[in-house]
């Protein structure tokens, strides 16, 4: 996963002015149905909370990616997207008046109708303002003007794409045809062929145009003066980067050194999107091995009398793009685990390149035949031989939420597509964990479920798997 630039959320601002414009009018309103209009801020605590709602609405908007995509939403879509955001906001209120212990001086009554009235108010908000967006871009007389330069074989079909959008800022009202000077004066798709390539800089001394899009292969490419003399002519032109669709991924020009260059990767993060993932890492990491701290109390001998050795398992695994580190659990099988790995090979029961036996012998405590009992299945059962695993995080080796690390075996049998695994610190939990753990039997599965967390990870996606966790660990629901 690549780190990207920060500021295309800015794009958006009209949206997150009227969303907290949106929500401090549901607060208000709750205000008054509880404590009436004469005085609606009863206390200086209906006051603070106001202050933890924007502040909650700027942490939504950064972990749920809120307004990502936002124009493409259909009305259903946008609804739920409203009730996570204003949801996450109400759970950080939460937060704040038991963290706070101002729970008592808050009413309740206030709470539940500023919940609802924020979904419904920040709900038709946004489509109230797409659709005046929508208008707006229809019928507004100075929209951007702008001619576009391909070639014949491909102008109808990118003609399609580039109207396939309610809300354009831009018109094009020219073509002109790279590879043809022969069909000056047709149309494609009702919009006219308006000169040769050669005669561009002359059109648009004497027309109204504001931009030039260029989207032709290389052997069609305008000469570098006649591009430089549009520039020169205050007139802006956007040149499609051909072939930028065959790369698989997130896409974004950026520059190394002096030189523009196309990044593609899984998936892009912004720089702060990173700092609160980490910070999170880090206030997870704490809590963590303070759990860890007191399970250790009451698991470090009866795991040594089970079964005399060390009571942490350590092994080397690879981490982010191959980085090797050394993972440390509790103890839960015999000290001859490793060995007797091998002769149980045939038995595995995972189908490719991961380890998995629903009975397995080599836990501490189990039968011969690998019956599930003792403590190492207590152990396991309760993920409880996981907790150690904070402390490579707290190092930075790993994240609360990943996928998991392979052993070096594993690392080294892996095909190219099992390579993306890797673009992410491992962690403790993750997709695949959640969505059946050992019930899953196939490792391109488990991949399958990786890439798709990678591709589609955000901050709101690991509260999300966090979440998820606490429920599989507490149900003990699909681990073996």
């Amino acid at each position: 996963m690549y780190r990207k630039n920060a500021n295309s959320w800015l794009k958006h601002w009209d949206f997150i002015l009227l969303d907290l414009i949106a929500l401090q009018i549901a607060y208000i309103f709750s205000c008054i149905m509880r404590n009436g209009w004469t005085e609606p801020f009863q206390s200086k605590i209906y006051l603070t909370i106001d202050i933890v709602i924007c502040f909650a609405d700027i942490c939504a908007l950064y972990f749920l990616e809120s307004h990502h995509g936002i124009m493409r939403r259909g009305y259903f879509l946008e609804f739920r997207n409203v009730a996570y955001h204003v949801t996450m906001i109400a759970v950080i209120e939460v937060c704040y008046l038991f963290l706070s212990k101002n729970g008592e001086e808050f009413s309740r009554i206030s709470f539940v109708v500023f919940y609802i009235s924020g979904i419904l108010l920040v709900y038709i908000e946004r489509i109230l303002w797409k659709q005046y967006l929508l208008h707006y871009n229809k019928n507004f007389a100075q929209k951007r003007k702008m001619i576009a330069v391909l070639t014949s074989h491909n102008a109808k079909r990118l003609i399609e794409r580039a109207l396939d959008t309610q809300y354009k800022e831009w018109e094009i009202v020219g073509i002109v045809l790279a590879d043809k000077s022969d069909m000056v004066d047709s149309d494609i798709l009702g919009i006219p062929v308006v000169c040769k390539a050669e005669e561009i800089p002359d059109y648009i001394q004497t027309k109204w145009i504001d931009s030039i899009w260029i989207h032709v292969e290389r052997k069609y490419q305008l000469p570098l003066e006649l591009v430089n003399t549009c520039i020169e002519m205050g007139v802006t032109v956007h040149n499609t980067l051909i072939n930028v669709d065959a790369y698989s991924g997130t896409k974004e020009v950026r520059k190394i050194g002096s030189y523009h260059v196309l990044t593609a990767s899984l998936n892009m993060a912004t720089p702060l999107q990173l700092l609160v993932k980490r910070i999170m890492d880090i206030c997870g990491g704490f809590v963590g091995l303070l759990f860890t701290g007191i399970a250790t109390l009451f698991l470090a001998p009866a795991i040594y009398i089970a079964s005399p050795g060390p009571i942490f398992f350590s092994q080397v695994r690879i981490g982010k793009n191959g980085r090797k580190f050394k993972i440390y659990k509790f103890r839960s099988m015999y000290m001859d685990a490793e060995e007797r790995k091998k002769e149980l090979i045939d038995k595995n029961e995972m189908q490719g390149l991961m380890f998995k036996m629903d009975a397995d012998p080599r836990i501490i405590g189990s039968g011969p035949d690998g019956t599930k009992k003792g403590l190492g299945w207590f152990i396991r059962k309760t993920s409880l031989d996981e907790f150690p695993q904070f402390w490579n995080v707290l190092k930075g080796d790993m994240s609360l939420v990943g996928t998991r690390p392979p052993t070096v075996d594993e690392w080294n049998q892996y095909d190219y597509h099992h390579r993306a695994r890797m673009a992410i610190k491992p962690g403790i939990t993750g997709m695949w964990q959640v969505s059946g753990r050992s019930d899953i039997t196939d490792f391109e599965e488990v991949v399958r479920l990786d890439r798709e967390y990678i591709e589609k990870w955000n901050l709101g996606l690991d509260i999300k798997i966090l979440f998820k966790t606490v429920m599989v660990v507490f149900k003990g629901s699909g681990s073996k």
